[in-house]
């Protein structure tokens, strides 16, 4: 019976201290982009993360960490205060300059190149799983991501007709809110989720006038949560020129959706688009929800 307990004994000393040397050979690391942010999540890959930016703030062990910057705006020095060994990035982080100054004192830069691009997310995945060494973690994670496209795939043929003329309206505080045209991620997740793009004759975001705004006639708007805060809520919504005389103004239909879950084009946005589709077809009022999209009636 000794001989065994020492034996158990000895096992859990030499599997503890393998788990503490995995842990001291995780690289301090730094992550730049939201999406890659969560992918390292999902992958259960945070050990040795130390930093972020701006834009990761899910999940909340990700938020707790100290932010370097907005990730197109980085600068070194906040970066390298945090002595990393490794940055993990995005393809809009940036600048090109600020990244080559790091790497030019030794630190790895791992550029992921896949952008925002619903197409594009298992390959993103894959990236991010190959640069840390979890293949078969990240072929698992893209299984699951896929079976969710599928899904969303089936929700949109068992709808009936068309879906609505949706307006995606981009705000943040002190700027002018902008409408969604081609080319955009706005538009993207807008046919992504059944609906139909109001502004797809124009490239870009732009500010439209009243007069465009009744010309086109959206049915609804979707606005991401922290837009909506930044033109100061529902009620100042609806004060936009021209956006009361729309059918969306008459009937008050607003989407509100998690901004980076839906926009970030990581691992929840395909959950988040499902979402974003019943919200369109659906009547259901719902302010509760706090991930995804949510309709809001009044």
């Amino acid at each position: 019976m000794k001989r065994w307990r020492c034996l158990l004994l000895g096992l859990g000393a030499g599997l503890l201290l393998g788990y503490q040397v995995a842990l001291a050979e995780a690289p301090r690391t730094v992550v730049i982009g939201s999406d890659v942010a969560e992918i390292l999540a999902m992958l259960d890959a945070l050990e040795g993360v130390v930093g972020r930016d701006d834009t990761s703030q899910y999940p909340e062990r990700v938020a707790a960490l100290p932010s370097v910057g907005y990730l197109r705006q980085l600068a070194a020095e906040g970066i390298l205060s945090l002595a990393p060994e490794r940055l993990i990035v995005g393809a809009a982080a940036g600048p090109r300059e600020v990244l080559a100054q790091l790497e030019a004192v030794g630190v790895e830069v791992v550029r992921i190149e896949q952008g925002a691009n619903l197409a594009a997310l298992p390959a993103k995945i894959r990236a991010v799983a190959s640069a840390i060494g979890r293949d078969d973690a990240g072929d698992a994670l893209v299984s699951e991501i896929e079976a969710k496209f599928a899904t969303l795939e089936a929700q949109r043929q068992t709808t009936q007709g068309p879906g609505p003329s949706a307006m995606f309206l981009l705000s943040h505080s002190g700027m002018t809110p902008m409408a969604a045209g081609r080319d955009t991620a706005g538009q993207a997740v807008i046919e992504a989720a059944g609906a139909r793009n109001a502004f797809a004759s124009f490239n870009g975001y732009k500010a439209v006038g009243a007069e465009a705004l009744v010309n086109v006639a959206p049915e609804v708007v979707i606005a991401t949560r922290s837009g909506l805060e930044g033109i100061g809520g529902e009620a100042q919504l609806w004060q936009l020129p021209g956006l009361a005389m729309t059918p969306a103004g008459h009937a008050r239909n607003l989407v509100v959706c998690d901004d980076q879950a839906l926009l970030g084009f990581g691992p929840r946005t395909p959950t988040t688009l499902m979402a974003l589709h019943s919200a369109l077809r659906s009547a259901v009022t719902d302010t509760t929800n706090e991930e995804g999209c949510w309709r809001v009636t009044s």
